[in-house]
């Protein structure tokens, strides 16, 4: 299709990743912010966000014009041909999704929108806002479309450009159409449909994806007590296509901008139309309980005792290639270790500042020193590079306990330490041969 003229609202994450994509596509796409300095940064092509290739499009984008960033969406939209919203919409009371700054965007622009103009949530919102937001515009010329992201933070300009599916929704004849038309050149499958089906296709692909990482801890905490040994069961159940091998690896638990939002999100959705979501309820539960089983884990390491034991963690942030700590099962973890009375001090590459409680370093074999356990809790690979021999000098106890089974057991053992995994054996030494 011919070049759209684009805003997007809401330079966070989402809508930063949304603008300069759209921008690399050939549209003129105008990212519209309250913030007024993170603008000026912006408009000066410096990218806070940590995510791979996102400042290279930004770049990009201001050099060919087809990207800018304004403060105030109001003046912006005037001559839009669609507006997409990207604000938060965080874990409000009850655990229902917090809509005040979707409207308070729809309040603000509804006047001044040109006849036509497609108002587009990519935010994750829960079914039945598109009909609000058109209640709220009093615009029946305005249509409303649902288009929801499928970003991983770490991968998201890859997952934007090289989408599994674009899904866009509307109760708008030909205005989902049209917002599908924006992506054509991706040449991804589009499954087009009515508003309440896209909104409700966000959610039940995130809680999905929480039951089946809820699920292999479960299996996890299964091998631990019956012997056996995670690493062969989840490479066996991947090869069957029916289930596949993403998701399938234990952890301390998920965390994360999106699934603990968006299961609560949607356990109040069910709840609103009388039905108990006994399934998902049981997954969030399950989540709770692995961290709690880390945490005894952790506690059995020095001893029983967390009260004054010094304990080092490696990763903060909820999963690699990120800096994000929203909702991170490491920080929840470091959290309650902090709150029994332990030393904490703690290491993350990406991740820098105070953080209540614990001693936050910028070494990670500082994280050793007079410890009594080391804890891995984020997958960074430069974990698996460190020298075990000398983070074995530095501790105080002999203790590694890996959330992530990141690391290789026979280098942790050969420095003279212990490890103990998740759901595998505590030796680590059986290997597993795959032909």
């Amino acid at each position: 299709m011919s070049a759209a003229r684009i805003v997007v609202v809401g330079t966070g994450y989402v809508g930063l990743t949304t603008g300069a994509c759209l921008a690399s596509l050939g549209h003129r796409v105008t990212c519209a912010d309250v913030d007024e300095s993170k603008v000026a940064r912006l408009a000066a092509g410096r990218v806070d966000i940590m995510e791979p290739g996102l400042a290279e499009l930004v770049a990009r984008g201001l050099t060919s014009g087809n990207l800018s960033f304004v403060v105030g969406a109001r003046e912006a939209v005037r001559d839009a041909d669609g507006v997409f919203l990207c604000v938060p919409t965080p874990m409000g009371a009850g655990g229902a999704a917090d809509l005040r700054a979707v409207e308070q965007v729809v309040a603000e622009i509804a006047d001044v929108l040109p006849s036509g103009c497609a108002l587009i949530t990519k935010s994750t919102v829960p079914v039945g806002t598109a009909r609000r937001i058109q209640e709220l515009t009093g615009r029946p010329d305005l249509p409303v479309v649902s288009n929801p992201e499928f970003l991983r933070e770490g991968t998201a300009v890859s997952d934007f450009l090289g989408p599994d599916r674009i899904v866009v929704g509307s109760d708008t004849p030909g205005a989902a159409d049209w917002v599908a038309n924006l992506y054509a050149d991706l040449g991804a499958p589009a499954v087009v449909t009515d508003a309440a089906s896209a909104e409700l296709v966000k959610y039940a692909a995130n809680c999905f994806l929480a039951m089946k990482l809820s699920y292999v801890n479960a299996i996890a905490e299964l091998c631990e007590r019956l012997g056996a040994d995670i690493e062969p069961v989840t490479l066996g159940m991947g090869y069957d296509r029916r289930i596949g091998r993403s998701f399938l690896r234990p952890g301390p638990g998920w965390g994360g901008s999106c699934l603990p939002k968006d299961t609560s999100a949607l356990l109040r959705i069910a709840e609103s139309v009388r039905f108990d979501f006994e399934l998902l309820d049981a997954a969030v539960e399950e989540n709770i309980a692995q961290r709690d089983r880390v945490i005894a884990k952790i506690a059995g390491a020095v001893g029983g005792r967390l009260a004054a034991a010094r304990i080092g963690l490696l990763g903060l942030a909820f999963k690699a290639g990120t800096n994000d700590l929203r909702d991170s099962p490491a920080l929840s973890i470091a959290s309650v270790l902090c709150a029994h009375g332990a030393e904490v001090t703690a290491y993350d590459p990406a991740v820098q500042g105070e953080l209540p409680g614990m001693l936050v370093v910028d070494n990670a074999y500082q994280v050793a020193k007079g410890a009594d356990v080391v804890v891995v809790l984020t997958e960074w690979s430069d974990f698996t590079r460190l020298d075990w021999a000398y983070m074995a000098e530095l501790m105080h106890g002999d203790a590694v306990v890996d959330t992530r089974n990141l690391l290789e057991p026979r280098v942790v053992l050969d420095a003279g330490l212990s490890w103990q995994g998740i759901g595998r054996p505590r030796a680590g030494a059986r290997v597993t041969s795959v032909s």
